[in-house]
Formats: structure tokens, sequence, C-alpha cells
């Protein structure tokens, strides 16, 4: 049995299905990026899973378990998401030294995450002066407050500089490293692709594919097509009437899933004069736009 698992998760607000049938795993020891564009229903999931939401139909449990059924549910599971909030008038230290006593955890455990979240110098700041990235490594470090055996965290590079998102990458890797399952939701494929070694993408509240990174997003040798036309919007027209996606790269359309050969036909049939034509290794995020009909 899975850390985390999604099993035909299904949530209606009204007549808008947010979640549709939804069905997938987050594996101890491993990254999993739980990558859609916005309003996809990755928050939504995440909500379901740990109790915030109540399904319409389906399960999203923790080895089996419901969020509410959970012992010791801050020892099970961490989680960041969006909204997390401080009393802008207590600082970091006194901040997690509260969680630490409502959890039952060692007040020992304070220091250890400060410490792991790079906020030791300065934990007795009061967080109304914090940078927002600094409020995101409090943030990180109350979910891992408990020691948990799952780390939940949705959109974790906000608010933090390049130097911060290096330290994200390093930290999801070393919490994987130390068995933990770890959940990242978001919709920056470029950095979640650096650190994660499974995906699940959404879109429209559905799945849309699932796997490692290269299995699902592709290893590089998926082909699409560079092309220049005098005419690049009936041309596009023409791609898409025949079930091609397309994107613009300035005056250039690059055609996700043809060879040049098979565009080059098609603007023949149609009769559009081709200025240029060239194949293209497909990038992940050219691949993310053909799984989910959004920009990366």
């Amino acid at each position: 049995m899975a850390p985390v698992e999604v099993r035909d998760l299904c949530k209606q607000f009204g007549d808008h299905a947010a979640i549709d049938n939804l069905s997938f795993d987050v594996e101890a020891g491993r990254v999993t990026g739980f990558l859609g564009p916005n309003g996809a229903g990755k928050s939504t999931t995440l909500r379901a899973l740990l109790g915030l939401v109540r399904p319409s139909s389906g399960s999203a449990t923790f080895g089996g378990l419901r969020y509410d059924e959970l012992e010791q549910p801050a020892a099970r599971v961490g989680a960041v998401l969006e909204d997390a909030s401080f009393h802008p008038g207590r600082s970091a230290r006194n901040h997690l030294r509260v969680l630490a006593v409502t959890g039952g955890h060692p007040a020992g455990r304070v220091d250890d995450v400060l410490a792991i979240v790079g906020l030791g110098d300065a934990a007795d700041r009061r967080v109304k002066g914090y940078s927002l990235g600094m409020r995101q490594r409090l943030a990180i470090a109350a979910a891992l407050l408990g020691d948990p055996e799952v780390l939940i965290l949705d959109e974790p590079t906000n608010g933090l500089d390049p130097p911060g998102i290096s330290w994200m990458r390093e930290l999801l890797r070393r919490q994987a490293a130390d068995g933990r399952a770890v959940l990242v939701s978001s919709h920056f494929l470029a950095e979640v692709a650096q650190s994660v070694d499974d995906v699940v993408v959404i879109a429209d509240g559905r799945l849309r594919a699932q796997g490692t990174l290269d299995m699902v997003l592709g290893d590089g040798d998926v082909c699409a097509t560079e092309v220049r036309a005098q005419d690049p919007g009936r041309l596009t027209a023409a791609l898409q009437r025949r079930g091609h996606s397309i994107q613009r790269d300035g005056d250039m359309l690059v055609v996700l899933d043809a060879t040049p050969e098979r565009v080059g036909q098609i603007a023949r049939e149609e009769h559009v004069a081709v200025l240029g034509l060239a194949p293209r290794v497909r990038s992940l995020e050219a691949a993310f736009f053909a799984l989910t009909g959004a920009p990366a």
C-alpha cells in the first residue's frame, strides 16, 4: 500500500467538476510532482487529502486511512498550503514551540527544523519582519516539525529567490532520501522538473498522465517541427484541424508530435508557402503543453 493513495476522487462545486475521477499514488523515497495549469484542480485535490474538502465520491488516503482517521496526523503528514499564516507579533521560534506543544512533538525538534530551513539566526525575530521567502521557510519548518512520513508542498518556491529555489530542490531530494513520500504541487514545470522522480499531470480536474518524469513528459526523442510560413494563421488553423498542437515562438510555429515531412505535406495541401522547416527536439515545456493544452 502506497503512503498516499488517491482513488476515483471526484469533487463537485455546484455544476462544476473540480476533480473528475482522479487516481494516483505517491511512493515512499520519491518526489512526485503534481503538475497542471492554474485551475486544474491541484489545490482541491490536496485539500481533499488533508480533510479540508469533503470529496463528492472516491477517496484520498494515507496508508489506507483518511487524514481524520490518523492517530497522530502531524507525525504522519506535514503540509504547506499556499495560504499558510502566522501571528505577526510572534517569533518563528515561539510559533514552532506552540505547534510542538499542541502536536505533542519533542521541544528539541524546534531547533532542529529551524536549522534545516536555515532560519536559526532569525528564529527570535518577529514574523511580521520576515520576507515572503522567510515565511515560506517557516511554513516548511512547521510541516517538518513532527518528522512526518509524508510531506505535501503546494507551490513551495513561491517567494523564494534563486538561491532559495536551489535550496528547495536540495531539501526535496534530502527528504526523499530519508524515506519520505514527497508530493509537490506546482504549475512551474521548469523548477519541478529538476527535482522530481515521478509526475502526475492533470488538467480540468482529470488525469492526463502519470509515471516517471521521462516517461510522461518525454526523454528528448519525441518529434516536433519548427516552421515559418507566409501565412502562419492559415497554417495554424490547418494543423489544428488535423489534431496537432501549436506553440508560437516569435514568428515561428512549433508543431508538436509532427515530423517536418508531415508539416510540409499539410502546407502543400493548403497552398501555404513555407519559408523555413526544421525538426526540433521536444522540450519538457512543450510536452506539458501537449498534455494539458496550457503553456508551462
